[in-house]
């Protein structure tokens, strides 16, 4: 394919991707699956892209259309293991049995149907230049915390958080400093490290600082590691973090590329004033891909 080709393929599964993950993410149910797997004896992971490339409008009696598939849903569809992300150290170590609401804020557990289909990476992007988007999907119930503001999900502790996570925790070390609360989920895995000497969280809403205060910071590990600042993250890192002496610093304030790419491109601005911290950004990745 040309490079013309290859940038309007991506468009087309992009956007018919967005329409099902914003619409229907559970289009696709167990019984679905279990009749093409029983009555004509495909695997699950064939019988998903199936059903998958039917509800995203694509026809494979249409060369055009099967051909566009087979280019891209082999490394876009995963069938993941539920018992993996019930053993990360948070999943375990926080249960919320009652959720609560503070002001507009509301932490509590939601649960995800078998082969509802959600985004559980940063999108891959090949040397031929197709960029294909990671979407994952259980085949059983998955139950997982969310903090949402005024009904609208703003952090889950779905794979997507703990995937996308797993390299700035790994590399975060000495004095740490977070722009971003959520569901603390980062700060937690932080003070677990013998490496990490402290994390600073600033966070600018109270009520979620309260909610997690009350109902998260009480199960981490090391709680005396964590210190919350209430204040605005752009007004922190151009006057305060300066004097603090981070070691490493992680940006996650935003909900998706479409609100975060202005805050991204401003962090990276106020890099200057700390010119020996490493930084690194929530979902960088996909971020610059809508640049």
């Amino acid at each position: 394919m040309t490079y013309e080709e290859i940038k309007a393929s991506n468009g087309i599964i992009f956007d018919r991707l967005a329409l099902l993950l914003n619409n229907k993410p559970d289009f696709v149910t167990s019984e679905m699956v279990c009749e093409l797997t029983e009555n004509y004896g495909l695997t699950v992971e064939n019988a998903y892209s199936l059903l998958i490339c039917a509800a995203l409008g694509f026809d494979t009696e249409i060369e055009a259309d099967r051909l566009l598939w087979e280019s891209y849903s082999p490394l876009m569809l995963h069938h993941l293991d539920d018992e993996y992300f019930k053993n990360d150290e948070f999943y375990k170590a926080v249960r919320i049995k009652n959720g609560k609401q503070i002001n507009e804020w509301e932490l509590r557990e939601d649960k995800l149907p078998p082969f509802a289909a959600f985004v559980c990476d940063d999108p891959l992007t090949l040397p031929d230049g197709r960029v294909i988007p990671q979407i994952g999907y259980f085949d059983k119930e998955f139950r997982f915390l969310s903090v949402l503001q005024n009904g609208r999900e703003w952090m889950t502790m779905m794979p997507n958080e703990i995937v996308t996570q797993r390299l700035p925790i790994k590399k975060a070390r000495g004095r740490v400093c977070t722009y971003g609360l959520g569901l603390g989920y980062f700060a937690f895995m932080c003070a677990r490290k013998d490496e990490v000497e402290s994390v600073t969280v600033v966070e600018r809403d109270e009520s979620v600082i309260s909610l997690f205060n009350e109902l998260i910071l009480p199960c981490f590990a090391h709680p005396e590691k964590v210190n919350i600042v209430c204040a605005d993250a752009f007004e922190f890192a151009e006057k305060q973090a300066k004097d603090c002496n981070f070691d490493y610093i992680f940006a996650d304030i935003w909900h998706d590329p479409t609100d975060g790419v202005d805050a991204y491109k401003r962090f990276k601005e106020l890099e200057r004033f700390c010119p020996n911290s490493e930084f690194d950004y929530w979902i960088e990745k996909t971020l610059k891909l809508y640049m």
